[in-house]
């Protein structure tokens, strides 16, 4: 009987070892949790080391060039992001979340439109194919894990993020920039849902859009709502902090269902007008 329970215990060691080495956390852990105990240096640069490389426009389908990025050493699945730019703009304006996101354990694609001036719902398709060729055929696909999916964008691609969610209910989550859409109020979002406005965009006015999109979700389990103090239209395009750290903490906890995130998400950055957050809104808890 002691030898069964000897080898007992060391069977249960390797499946809890084989587990975590695989990225699925302990076994009997909720979610997916890799890496130390976040702290303020992580939302700068993760524990990961980043690689990545570049797809042409030939060889995307549905569209247009892209750029991958990715943890290494490639160990196990790690959940997936698709980001897309704005109106008139390429992925160089979203280029910088890329390494962000991977170095804390995404992998993420960040891509150009098939034309700079497709609409959100263009967009949208857009960065459903690009999850579709991250998943199906790109070459690190074996190391995502097609069912914890998020999709975001800035301006246009921040509405087009919304018209991904609403076509597939089963992404994990939404991460929508200074959003730009004709339509305001979501109900039909049923995935967990960041909105991150600028008070002095000219461009897309968080009265008119963030705002507006970030209360019709309605149907969303939790959302939140950042805005940047004094920001404009494109100080998302650039590397942020207070975005950065948001950003992180909403795919880490919805993607991986890592639980250490939600202290930065709830009850979240102090809002002021000195500060870099002027306003912050969420469903806590998250």
């Amino acid at each position: 009987m002691k030898i069964r329970a000897a080898v007992a215990a060391v069977v249960s060691t390797l499946v809890l070892t084989t587990s975590w080495l695989l990225g699925g956390g302990p076994a009997g852990a909720a979610g997916y949790v890799r890496g130390p105990d976040p702290t303020a240096a992580t939302f700068q640069q993760g524990p990961f080391t980043v690689a990545s490389f570049t797809v042409a426009n030939a060889a995307t389908p549905g569209f247009g060039a892209a750029t991958i990025y990715y943890p290494t050493p490639l160990d196990g699945t790690y959940g997936g992001v698709a980001i897309v730019p704005g109106f008139t703009g390429t992925q160089a304006a979203v280029a910088w979340l890329g390494p962000r996101l991977a170095s804390n354990g995404f992998v993420v694609i960040t891509l150009d439109t098939n034309s700079p001036f497709d609409q959100p719902a263009a967009r949208g398709t857009e960065l459903l194919a690009a999850l579709d060729y991250l998943t199906g055929t790109s070459a690190v696909h074996a190391n995502v894990d097609a069912s914890r999916l998020a999709v975001m964008g800035h301006s246009m691609g921040g509405g087009g993020a919304l018209e991904a969610a609403k076509t597939r209910p089963s992404l994990k989550a939404t991460v929508d920039l200074s959003p730009w859409n004709t339509d305001r109020t979501w109900p039909e979002i049923v995935s967990p849902s960041l909105v991150v406005g600028a008070e002095k965009d000219t461009t897309a006015p968080v009265a008119t859009y963030a705002i507006p999109m970030y209360t019709g979700m309605t149907s969303a389990p939790e959302k939140a709502y950042l805005e940047l103090n004094e920001g404009t239209h494109s100080t998302v395009t650039a590397p942020n902090t207070a975005v950065a750290t948001a950003t992180v903490s909403w795919v880490k906890r919805f993607l991986d269902g890592d639980t250490r995130y939600s202290a930065f998400l709830c009850p979240g950055p102090t809002a002021s007008q000195t500060g870099a957050v002027s306003q912050y809104l969420n469903t806590c808890p998250i």
